[in-house]
């Protein structure tokens, strides 16, 4: 296959935890698609509202990249800051355009895709398998063709042509770039959305994992998951949804240990996939325990990243209702033991192991789980700590779960980046002895030499947030780890 000359060559793919240095990750920056979303069409495009596109890219995203690329592709950025900022067309931002970043470490989804539009082959199945889940008409999909690889990767994202007319739907939920797949040691497995509005995210990714570069190395250990065999025949609002459908986003996926991995089972990722991942995975001796938790099936929620995530080896967030403060507070009150069922009664724990001569085991509270994980599958010493979202006082915690206080990125162990709008998580990252420091005062002090991503420990990066909190994904959706040294 010809690709550009600045095409990503085959590298090393590995994700062991969730906190080891990170290496490479693939990203997707807002395209025009987001500033097409209307009112009526959000919810049903998975977006929660509208947003301000320019606002977004400049203000906001355009920072997570340049902490992203001073963390692990430094030569891009390092004294270019001024240079860079004072761009007003941006781009050093913008894959299509001659002075992007061009990095092999931070990795924006939509390049890959052109890249791999350069084979005519591949072009032809592309434009015909989309436009047929699009059901485009023939003129249509005709004149798609007529389009170069850059344009055509851009048409295919945003679904609006050149001069601004939209000839599908957006795709505004492509930046949560973890969603459509994820590392597990060295193999990837591929998500199955559960909304039809991923639909083309999905086949879109499926294309890119099979046939770049990128990924050469890798073809036959890139896990699809099945359907059920009859899975053409189950109606479409089945009840038994969780025993027949096969569903899964990759923010339901942790890689949390060599030998460990969670699945949740939510509003998007159905028990049927969870079981089918983790019979393949203990078949291809991937990992040796799988961990499924299933979480209340409510928008709040999502994922399982939307309710924790790991901070440092002996750190982790979570939201306070789902976890044992929330079970404690109401085994003192005695109105629980008669009032209707609450949702966090349906959080549920089961532990597998690989091999027939272990049986589950069924674990109480998520604080439980996690300090497991931190002394068992990582070796910490430490006392494990929990910071709660919104500190754990009413009504913070709700408020800023909904805005991804437990949405995080670690780029380090102890070093994560978050949104900079959950005031009170961050008073409680304080009171356990981390700086929260802006990402534009950080980024100016990597320029002065006052700090260095080497040397920082113990640190909350705070991002400009005010659009990107709207789409409902914090850092932790915003990324795809690749490659992530060895915890």
């Amino acid at each position: 296959m010809h690709t550009s000359k600045d095409s990503v060559a085959t590298q090393e793919i590995n994700v062991a935890s969730e906190i080891g240095t990170l290496r490479r990750l693939l990203v997707h920056s807002p395209d025009r698609g987001l500033g097409k979303v209307v009112p009526s069409k959000a919810q049903d495009w998975l977006f929660e509202d509208i947003v301000h596109l320019e606002t977004m890219r400049k203000d906001e995203y355009d920072y997570y990249l340049k902490i992203l690329l001073y963390f692990l592709d430094p030569d891009k950025i390092r004294g270019r800051l001024a240079e860079i900022d004072a761009d007003a067309e941006r781009g050093f931002f913008k894959p299509d355009h001659p002075d992007y970043f061009h990095s092999d470490a931070v990795i924006d989804i939509q390049r890959l895709l052109a890249e791999i539009l350069e084979d005519e082959v591949i072009r032809t199945k592309l434009i015909s398998g989309i436009c047929a889940v699009e059901r485009c008409n023939f003129n249509a999909q005709n004149h798609l063709y007529s389009y170069d690889p850059v344009e055509l990767s851009k048409i295919l994202i945003s679904g609006s042509l050149p001069d601004r007319r939209m000839l599908f739907a957006p795709l505004p939920n492509f930046i949560f770039t973890r969603d459509i797949g994820i590392v597990i040691n060295d193999h990837i497995l591929l998500n199955k959305p559960a909304k039809p509005a991923r639909t083309r995210e999905a086949l879109l990714a499926q294309y890119i994992f099979f046939n770049h570069p990128l990924f050469a190395g890798y073809r036959d250990r890139i896990i699809e998951i099945p359907d059920n065999e009859h899975h053409f025949l189950l109606p479409d609002g089945d009840v038994s949804r969780d025993y027949t459908r096969s569903t899964l986003e990759g923010g339901d996926v942790m890689m949390v240990s060599r030998r460990h991995l969670l699945i949740g089972c939510s509003e998007r990722t159905t028990l049927y996939a969870a079981q089918q991942v983790m019979r393949i995975l203990f078949e291809k001796n991937v990992v040796e325990t799988v961990t499924i938790i299933k979480i209340p099936k409510k928008r709040d929620y999502m994922h399982i990243d939307t309710i924790f995530t790991q901070v440092k080896k002996n750190v982790w967030v979570l939201l306070g209702s789902l976890g044992r403060l929330g079970d404690e507070a109401k085994r003192r009150d005695v109105l629980h033991f008669f009032a209707p069922r609450d949702v966090s009664e349906d959080l549920r724990i089961m532990q597998f192991f690989k091999g027939l001569e272990h049986k589950p085991i069924e674990i109480e509270n998520l604080e439980d789980l996690l300090t497991d994980i931190s002394r068992n599958d990582l070796g910490c010493t430490e006392p494990v700590k929990f910071i709660y979202s919104g500190n754990n006082e009413f009504p913070f915690g709700a408020r800023e779960q909904w805005t991804d206080s437990c949405n995080l990125l670690a780029l380090k162990d102890g070093v994560v980046i978050g949104y900079d709008r959950n005031d009170k998580t961050l008073e409680a990252f304080r009171r356990a002895g981390f700086e929260g420091v802006r990402a534009e005062e950080l980024l100016h002090r990597f320029e002065s030499g006052e700090a260095s991503p080497e040397t920082l420990e113990n640190t909350f990066i705070m991002l400009p947030s005010a659009e990107l909190s709207r789409a409902r994904g914090g850092s932790h959706c915003m990324s795809l780890p690749l490659l992530r040294d060895d915890f």
